[in-house]
Protein backbone atom coordinates (compact mmCIF):
# COMPACT_ATOMS: atom_id res chain seq x y z
CA UNK A 1 0.00 0.00 0.00
CA UNK A 2 1.10 3.62 -0.88
CA UNK A 3 2.45 6.38 1.94
CA UNK A 4 -0.21 8.62 0.38
CA UNK A 5 -2.88 5.75 0.63
CA UNK A 6 -2.29 4.85 4.03
CA UNK A 7 -2.50 9.32 4.54
CA UNK A 8 -5.87 8.79 3.05
CA UNK A 9 -7.31 6.40 5.00
CA UNK A 10 -6.00 7.74 8.37
CA UNK A 11 -7.80 10.94 7.11
CA UNK A 12 -10.90 9.19 6.31
CA UNK A 13 -10.80 7.18 9.83
CA UNK A 14 -10.61 10.77 11.76
CA UNK A 15 -13.43 11.94 9.41
CA UNK A 16 -15.43 9.03 10.09
CA UNK A 17 -15.14 9.45 14.28
CA UNK A 18 -15.35 12.77 13.95
CA UNK A 19 -18.68 12.90 11.42
CA UNK A 20 -20.52 10.70 14.25
CA UNK A 21 -21.51 8.70 11.36
CA UNK A 22 -22.10 5.18 11.79
CA UNK A 23 -20.94 3.35 8.85
CA UNK A 24 -18.76 4.44 5.90
CA UNK A 25 -18.30 2.09 3.06
CA UNK A 26 -15.63 2.89 -0.02
CA UNK A 27 -15.12 1.30 -3.28
CA UNK A 28 -12.42 2.28 -6.07
CA UNK A 29 -11.20 -0.17 -8.66
CA UNK A 30 -8.87 -2.98 -6.48
CA UNK A 31 -9.36 -1.42 -2.81
CA UNK A 32 -12.71 -1.87 -0.82
CA UNK A 33 -12.99 0.10 2.87
CA UNK A 34 -15.71 -0.58 5.40
CA UNK A 35 -15.41 1.68 8.49
CA UNK A 36 -17.98 1.12 11.11
CA UNK A 37 -18.38 1.33 14.72
CA UNK A 38 -21.03 -1.76 14.94
CA UNK A 39 -18.71 -5.08 16.01
CA UNK A 40 -20.53 -7.20 14.30
CA UNK A 41 -21.59 -5.77 10.38
CA UNK A 42 -21.72 -7.14 6.71
CA UNK A 43 -18.34 -7.23 5.22
CA UNK A 44 -18.34 -5.67 1.66
CA UNK A 45 -19.03 -8.90 0.46
CA UNK A 46 -21.63 -9.73 2.29
CA UNK A 47 -20.22 -11.87 5.37
CA UNK A 48 -20.62 -11.26 9.18
CA UNK A 49 -17.40 -10.38 10.49
CA UNK A 50 -16.31 -8.49 13.63
CA UNK A 51 -15.11 -5.16 12.81
CA UNK A 52 -12.40 -3.26 15.23
CA UNK A 53 -13.71 -0.33 16.24
CA UNK A 54 -12.05 2.90 14.93
CA UNK A 55 -9.23 4.86 17.17
CA UNK A 56 -8.09 7.94 16.39
CA UNK A 57 -4.44 7.65 15.36
CA UNK A 58 -2.23 9.42 17.41
CA UNK A 59 -0.24 12.10 15.73
CA UNK A 60 2.92 13.77 16.72
CA UNK A 61 4.47 17.10 15.55
CA UNK A 62 7.33 16.84 13.19
CA UNK A 63 10.74 18.33 14.29
CA UNK A 64 11.28 21.02 11.80
CA UNK A 65 13.38 19.78 8.90
CA UNK A 66 14.54 21.32 5.58
CA UNK A 67 15.51 24.21 3.77
CA UNK A 68 13.60 27.55 5.45
CA UNK A 69 13.33 26.39 8.80
CA UNK A 70 14.32 28.54 11.60
CA UNK A 71 17.00 27.22 13.75
CA UNK A 72 16.60 27.67 17.48
CA UNK A 73 14.21 27.80 20.14
CA UNK A 74 10.51 29.59 19.08
CA UNK A 75 9.93 33.11 20.71
CA UNK A 76 7.25 33.30 22.99
CA UNK A 77 6.51 36.64 21.16
CA UNK A 78 5.86 34.67 17.95
CA UNK A 79 2.54 34.37 16.91
CA UNK A 80 1.75 30.46 16.06
CA UNK A 81 -0.69 29.83 12.29
CA UNK A 82 -2.18 26.73 12.72
CA UNK A 83 -3.41 24.50 10.65
CA UNK A 84 -7.35 25.07 9.87
CA UNK A 85 -8.05 21.33 9.69
CA UNK A 86 -6.92 17.91 8.89
CA UNK A 87 -4.72 17.29 5.59
CA UNK A 88 -1.37 17.40 3.98
CA UNK A 89 1.03 20.23 4.86
CA UNK A 90 2.10 21.99 1.19
CA UNK A 91 4.77 24.81 1.33
CA UNK A 92 4.12 25.53 -2.40
CA UNK A 93 1.78 25.83 -4.96
CA UNK A 94 2.48 22.96 -7.15
CA UNK A 95 5.48 20.53 -7.12
CA UNK A 96 8.53 22.16 -8.35
CA UNK A 97 7.67 25.55 -7.07
CA UNK A 98 9.10 27.48 -4.64
CA UNK A 99 7.63 28.10 -1.48
CA UNK A 100 4.69 30.43 -0.55
CA UNK A 101 7.22 31.81 1.79
CA UNK A 102 10.23 31.57 3.56
CA UNK A 103 12.00 32.30 7.17
CA UNK A 104 12.85 36.05 7.30
CA UNK A 105 10.00 37.09 4.63
CA UNK A 106 7.99 39.98 5.75
CA UNK A 107 3.79 38.92 5.24
CA UNK A 108 1.37 41.09 5.08
CA UNK A 109 -2.18 39.64 6.63
CA UNK A 110 -3.73 38.43 3.54
CA UNK A 111 -0.62 36.61 2.35
CA UNK A 112 -0.78 32.92 1.48
CA UNK A 113 1.60 30.95 3.28
CA UNK A 114 0.60 27.35 2.62
CA UNK A 115 -2.05 24.71 1.29
CA UNK A 116 -3.58 22.07 3.53
CA UNK A 117 -5.06 19.09 0.84
CA UNK A 118 -7.44 16.47 2.44
CA UNK A 119 -9.30 14.24 -0.40
CA UNK A 120 -7.84 16.52 -3.20
CA UNK A 121 -9.28 19.81 -1.12
CA UNK A 122 -6.88 22.24 -1.05
CA UNK A 123 -7.15 24.78 1.78
CA UNK A 124 -5.16 27.87 1.33
CA UNK A 125 -3.84 29.09 4.88
CA UNK A 126 -3.39 32.99 4.94
CA UNK A 127 -0.73 34.36 7.31
CA UNK A 128 -3.88 36.54 9.32
CA UNK A 129 -1.26 39.13 10.71
CA UNK A 130 1.29 41.04 9.10
CA UNK A 131 4.94 40.41 10.63
CA UNK A 132 7.51 38.73 9.59
CA UNK A 133 8.08 34.79 9.24
CA UNK A 134 10.33 33.01 12.00
CA UNK A 135 9.88 29.52 11.48
CA UNK A 136 8.36 26.31 9.41
CA UNK A 137 7.27 23.89 12.01
CA UNK A 138 6.33 21.68 9.77
CA UNK A 139 8.08 19.91 6.91
CA UNK A 140 6.70 19.84 3.57
CA UNK A 141 3.97 17.10 2.83
CA UNK A 142 3.67 15.91 6.24
CA UNK A 143 -0.15 14.92 7.54
CA UNK A 144 -0.79 17.86 10.01
CA UNK A 145 -4.01 18.00 12.55
CA UNK A 146 -6.15 20.84 13.04
CA UNK A 147 -5.04 23.75 15.16
CA UNK A 148 -1.14 22.44 14.81
CA UNK A 149 1.04 25.17 14.38
CA UNK A 150 2.80 25.72 10.89
CA UNK A 151 4.05 29.02 10.91
CA UNK A 152 5.70 31.26 13.65
CA UNK A 153 5.49 35.08 12.55
CA UNK A 154 7.02 38.07 14.97
CA UNK A 155 4.68 40.75 14.59
CA UNK A 156 5.38 44.19 13.69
Amino acid sequence: MSEQLLRDIEILADLFKAGGWTELRIESGAISLLLSKDKATLSLDGAQQAVAPVAAVPMVAPEPVGAGTSAGPIDPAWTAVKAPNLGTFYRSPKPGSPPFVEVGQRVEARTELCLIEVMKLFTSVKAGIAGTVRHVAVADADLVEGGQPLFYIACD
